[in-house]
């Protein structure tokens, strides 16, 4: 999809992050908007930072884990505009500490969100698409850390590893239909956003502490990110013009997903992404 202008873009999780940022990507772009978010105060907020553009965006709170919730939002995109050309399953949550003191509730919380979030907007709004006949493309809001598994970030890592495999898999189904459809699977690294500062499911409000400090060692690091939402808008817009699959936002995460390819090829014990290899696993590459 070369050309944007006039189109009609979705966008879950829009009212803050990343996904506020794309919507004023699209903005500029010149495409109409619908807007999707849990909150009504983040809708109101990128709507008021979109200026004359957000006037006419259709603006619906919308929970991505009740899938008669997207199925309804789906419908309304479709009564106001009559298509959907860029959707961007986008809405994500984020959690860390070590797997065994995760608790149960905060693996359904993330997977709802993450991973449910996904499936329930791909299953509203790719049969309208399929319907309509016209070029579209998704985008899947995934992670890096779907393409590397970082310590600490074992519930979050695999939510993003579900997204990565199920929007590979998406690729092939569509191809398979001939669909005019195309996917991309957005996968950005540390980026000055509020995930860290995000409030934890309501059923496990009761974080162990080991959580909660890795809470705060990722909003330092999300602090010093070297690149903005609105950097990763702007590359996620150029990735879907291009019809890039996989969009890296960040060329230095290239290196650990290297490094993790190498692992499996060679047999390796994962590598730690956030530290590179150790001197035997090198010296074991150059043998």
């Amino acid at each position: 999809m070369k050309d944007l202008r006039g189109k009609i873009a979705v966008i879950t999780g829009a009212g803050s992050g990343i996904g506020q940022a794309l919507a004023v990507a699209c903005a500029q772009e010149g495409m109409q908007l619908a807007l999707l978010d849990l909150k009504d105060e983040g809708l109101k907020q990128t709507a008021a930072s979109l200026g004359p553009s957000g006037s006419g965006a259709l603006l619906r709170c919308c929970d991505v884990t009740d899938e008669h919730a997207v199925e309804e939002a789906a419908q309304a995109v479709y009564d106001r505009f009559g298509a959907a050309h860029l959707l961007f399953n986008n809405a994500g949550v984020f959690t860390g500490g070590p797997l065994w003191k995760a608790p149960v509730a905060e693996w359904h919380w993330q997977f709802n969100v993450n991973v449910m979030g996904v499936v329930h907007g791909l299953r509203s709004f790719i049969p309208r698409m399929l319907a309509g006949g016209e070029p579209a493309h998704i985008v899947n809001t995934a992670s890096v850390g779907g393409l590397t598994s970082p310590p600490h970030y074992s519930v979050y890592s695999a939510t993003k590893h579900a997204v990565v495999a199920l929007t590979e898999c998406l690729y092939h189904d569509l191809r398979a239909e001939n669909a005019a459809i195309g996917v991309s699977v957005l996968c950005p690294a540390f980026v000055k956003t509020a995930i860290a500062d995000a409030p934890t499911s309501d059923q496990s409000a009761a974080m162990n502490s080991g959580a909660a400090a890795h809470r705060e060692a990722t909003r330092k690091l999300m602090e010093h990110a070297r690149l903005s939402a609105d950097d990763v808008a702007r590359i996620a817009i150029e990735g879907v013009k291009q019809d890039h699959f996989y969009i890296l936002t960040h060329a230095a995460s290239r290196v650990g997903v290297e490094w993790r390819m190498q692992d499996i090829l060679n047999n390796r014990a994962p590598t730690n992404p956030m530290r590179g290899p150790s001197r035997s696993a090198q010296d074991a590459a150059g043998s």
